[in-house]
């Protein structure tokens, strides 16, 4: 997926600008049952220090805090900080908030400061894929666990569609781009990790699922990644200046309704498959 071609883009990090262009609390409200889902198999308990990385506006984070871990969500979107501390105050929860960062380089943040990190479909988006991974083990307790969610490249499930179909309709990425989906591979991600001292026995990997929960139908979901979701905002520029437009939203309406499994046609859900990690920092 195109992931630069943004005005006003930083040279330094292009998705400051991609994550601040959407508003992707219009997604993340889709995903809440899936967070909190996914937080329960964390281990979490009161005490516990955890840095959501990548965090959006808290869909791990909140839950996260609700079990009584100390949680700082850092996102490189100040939208999305501002969002996610809205919804702090609103919940009244004390031991959570939010605060700008860039994945790969934290250096606002001590080393061996927390007992989890975790990064939901969120570092894997950063452009330098080994700072990242040398900072996730920089700030990581010894004893403590990183856990990422990756989307797969050429899965056949909805993230990895939408990406993949997208990226056919946006101009070639620049000279030296990594894609995001590389986190989706194994052994990517343990090269990475080994370049940041961990041992391949170190880390785990499971397929896992996140639904997409949406009180409307595939068309208004689909609506709602056209107007929010920073790379199929994109995605529909670049296909519209070659006249293209329609022809994508035809082939994503297509893959959004063929998803759908709600047995409702006013609802949908939608699950999509993703490459959970799990790596043991010592």
């Amino acid at each position: 997926m195109q992931l630069t071609n943004v005005e006003g883009t930083s040279a330094m990090n292009p998705n400051k600008a991609l994550w601040e262009k959407g508003d992707f609390t219009r997604i993340a409200a889709s995903m809440r049952a899936s967070g909190e889902a996914l937080v329960a198999t964390l281990e979490l308990r009161k005490g516990l220090d955890v840095l959501d990385l990548g965090c959006g506006d808290g869909t791990t984070a909140l839950p996260a805090a609700r079990v009584g871990a100390n949680v700082l969500g850092v996102d490189i979107a100040r939208n999305l900080v501002d969002a996610g501390n809205a919804r702090v105050k609103e919940h009244g929860l004390s031991n959570c908030r939010f605060q700008e960062g860039d994945a790969c380089s934290l250096s606002e943040l001590s080393d061996r400061s927390f007992d989890r990190v975790v990064s939901i479909f969120g570092a894997m988006f950063a452009p330098k894929p080994f700072d990242v991974a040398k900072e996730m083990v920089r700030v990581t307790r010894p004893g403590g666990r990183i856990v990422m969610g990756n989307w797969i490249p050429g899965d056949p499930t909805l993230v990895a569609q939408i990406l993949k179909i997208s990226s056919s309709y946006a101009p070639p990425p620049p000279e030296g781009f990594i894609s995001p989906m590389t986190w989706g591979v194994e052994s990517n991600v343990v090269e990475r990790f080994a370049a940041a001292g961990v041992p391949r026995e170190q880390v785990a990997f499971a397929r896992d699922t996140y639904t997409f929960d949406y009180p409307d139908t595939p068309s208004a979901l689909l609506g709602a990644f056209r107007s929010y979701y920073g790379p199929t905002m994109n995605a529909f520029e670049a296909a519209a200046k070659n006249g293209r437009d329609e022809e994508l939203s035809r082939e994503l309406q297509t893959l959004f309704e063929s998803q759908n499994k709600s047995p409702s046609p006013s609802s949908t859900r939608i699950p999509a498959t993703f490459l959970r990690v799990t790596v043991q920092v010592s």
